[in-house]
């Protein structure tokens, strides 16, 4: 099953959980696009990349601080479980159902 579509998140962050809108988009050569929208605005993923069922890529998030975000998630069916890792605020949770 491709890992590729549109998944609720929800990331367990210092400032309480955070829901938002994880898109992926295949890029069919092991790297992938998209972006992870929710109330603080919108970040589009840098340097994504696929293996196998797991994806890691980058974010640069501007509110409330800016930081760049390493982000891990392996998919599992339509379930996405990883990690969000904000630097000095350490690793928060990330879970997520695929929509549609």
């Amino acid at each position: 099953m491709s890992v590729a579509g549109t998944y609720a998140t929800k990331i367990k962050s210092p400032m309480g959980e955070q829901a938002g809108t994880f898109t992926v988009v295949d890029g069919g050569d092991g790297s992938f696009t998209g972006s992870v929208s929710g109330a603080m605005g919108s970040m589009d993923v840098e340097d994504g990349k696929i293996d196998g069922n797991t994806l890691t890529w980058k974010m640069n998030m501007v509110v409330p601080m800016p930081m760049t975000l390493n982000c891990e998630a392996t998919v599992d069916g339509d379930t996405l479980t990883g990690k969000v890792n904000a630097g000095a605020f350490g690793d928060m949770p990330l879970s997520g159902e695929r929509q549609g």
